[in-house]
């Protein structure tokens, strides 16, 4: 997909594991084939996490998280904005999303839809969009989030990155409840996409702006 080029890929996750829902099969298949990834989340929701766990539970589960799909330690960046609040700190953000463009430089930069209904994912996508106007961009779907979601690209994936999808969503101990965490969902999704086109799995996105050197 990408070529032999070694390249440079940025995730926008507007909350911890939102990544790894939207893409995280791609993550782990980008990083086995030498590609630089870098996941940029922008909150970890302690104002939701669940009392019987510590508030900032979802900064050791990302941490966790990351590290199974191959993620470096050092290319995981964390922002600490308070969940649903993102639209009033929409330049704050800009701001932040064009420091990553300039100390990362990517060739790639994975955001959330714009019609997920989400107000912070939304946010997450128009910013995203704004800052890396210049760069190839494609959006990752959250079913449960998108009242619509066009299916332009696809990105073929085996069971070894599936397993690692999942694996990397278990970290998530603390997320567990929700019903789309289920392994059977997550791998459902990925099926569908892969019957599609003809294949087993994959993730399905849409091609924002697709820039060819």
């Amino acid at each position: 997909m990408l070529g032999n080029k070694k390249r440079k890929i940025l995730v926008l996750a507007p909350h911890t594991d939102d990544g790894e829902f939207g893409c995280g099969a791609s993550i782990a298949k980008f990083i086995d084939e030498g590609h630089d990834v870098y996941y940029a989340a922008f909150s970890a929701c302690q104002q939701s996490v669940l009392p019987q766990f510590p508030s900032d539970i979802l900064i050791t589960e990302v941490k966790e998280a990351t590290k199974i799909l191959g993620v470096k330690p050092e290319n995981l960046i964390l922002f600490d904005y308070d969940v649903r609040t993102f639209g009033y700190h929409r330049q704050d953000i800009l701001d932040d999303l064009i420091k990553l463009r300039t100390d990362i430089d990517p060739d790639l930069v994975f955001i959330p839809t714009l019609t997920d209904v989400h107000q912070d994912h939304h946010t997450i996508a128009e910013e995203g969009m704004r800052a890396f106007k210049f760069k190839s961009i494609m959006s990752y779907e959250l079913p449960w989030n998108n009242f619509s979601f066009s299916t332009s690209s696809f990105i073929h994936l085996d069971e070894k990155y599936i397993k690692t999808k999942v694996d990397a969503l278990k970290a998530y101990q603390s997320q567990a409840h929700r019903p789309y965490s289920d392994e059977d969902f997550i791998r459902s999704v990925a099926r569908t996409r892969g019957v599609q086109i003809g294949t087993k799995y994959a993730e399905a996105f849409e091609v924002v702006r697709w820039i060819i050197d």
